[in-house]
C-alpha cells in the first residue's frame, strides 16, 4: 500500500506476477471451419487436403463455384469433409480463411471480399515472387509484404501470415502420412497466432512456431525464393525446422 506521502508501507509483500503462459499451450481448433481461397491451385488444394485429412471441415473457394466443387470432389468431397463454393460464400461460411491465391490477383481478390472477410481470422500464405533466367527472386510490395497488403485491404479482419514454405507436391501426395516441417506464424495478436499454430499442428509432422509481427512477413515470404533454389539443385521438396524451441 502507498501512504499519503508517497512512501510504501512497511511489511507489504510485493505483488506476485502471473506465471508466463506456456507457448505450446494452444487452443482447440478442431471444430472450426477453414476456407481456402485459391483452393483450386496447387498450394490451396494441398492445404485443403491435409487439413481435411486431419479432421478439419474445409471449404474450397474459387471465383467459379463449379470449379471449386470439382476440386473438392477430386480431393475426397463429403467423405473427407471438403466442399466447394465461390470465394464470397467460402469467406462467409468459414471461421478461418487461408489466402492461397496467385500474387498477381492477391490485391483484387481481397479487396472484393472485404465485407465477407470482416471479423474473420485470415491467414495469408502468398509469396510475392518473380522469375527470370537466374531463377526465383523476391518482390517487395508497396505495403512491405503480401500479409501487410492483406492487412491494409482488410481493416476489419484479423490478418496473420503462415504456411509459406510448404511443398505443394508433398501436401497433395496421399502416400505421405506426415509433413516434416515447421510453419512460421506471424501476427499482431497472440490469441490469433496461437489459433494458427494450433491449426498447423493438426497436420501430422507439422508444428507452428511464432515468428514475429506482420512487419517481419517480408523475410518469411522471400525465403521461398531460396527454397526453390534448394529444391532445384537437390531435386528435393525442402521445408524448414526451427531448432532449440
Amino acid at each position: 500500500m502507498t501512504t499519503p506521502d508517497g512512501t510504501t508501507a512497511p511489511n507489504e509483500a510485493p505483488a506476485k506476477k502471473a506465471p508466463a503462459k506456456d507457448p505450446w499451450d494452444l487452443p482447440d481448433v478442431s471444430g472450426l471451419v477453414v476456407g481456402v481461397l485459391g483452393g483450386t491451385g496447387d498450394q490451396g488444394r494441398g492445404l485443403a487436403y491435409r487439413l481435411a485429412r486431419a479432421g478439419q471441415k474445409v471449404i474450397i473457394g474459387s471465383r467459379a463455384a463449379e470449379r471449386a466443387r470439382t476440386a473438392a470432389e477430386e480431393l475426397g468431397g463429403a467423405e473427407l469433409g471438403i466442399e466447394g463454393a465461390d470465394n464470397a460464400e467460402c469467406s462467409r461460411r468459414s471461421d478461418i480463411v487461408i489466402v492461397a491465391v496467385p500474387w498477381e490477383g492477391h490485391g483484387k481478390t481481397l479487396e472484393a471480399l472485404r465485407e465477407e472477410l470482416s471479423g474473420k481470422l485470415v491467414i495469408d500464405c502468398v509469396n510475392p515472387l518473380g522469375f527470370d533466367k537466374k531463377g526465383a527472386y523476391a518482390l517487395k510490395p508497396e505495403e512491405g509484404s503480401a500479409a501487410e497488403q492483406a492487412a491494409a485491404l482488410l481493416p476489419d479482419s484479423r490478418v496473420t501470415a503462415a504456411f509459406h514454405h510448404l511443398s505443394a507436391v508433398l501436401l497433395q501426395d496421399p502416400e505421405i502420412a506426415e509433413i516434416d516441417t515447421d510453419v512460421m506464424v506471424l501476427g499482431e495478436s497472440r490469441a490469433d497466432t496461437d489459433l494458427v499454430q494450433a491449426l498447423a499442428a493438426r497436420i501430422p509432422g507439422m508444428r507452428g512456431v511464432f515468428a514475429g509481427r506482420l512487419r517481419n512477413a517480408h523475410q518469411v515470404e522471400s525465403l521461398v525464393a531460396n527454397l526453390i533454389s534448394v529444391n532445384r539443385r537437390y531435386k528435393a521438396h525442402a521445408g524448414l525446422r526451427v531448432t532449440d524451441v
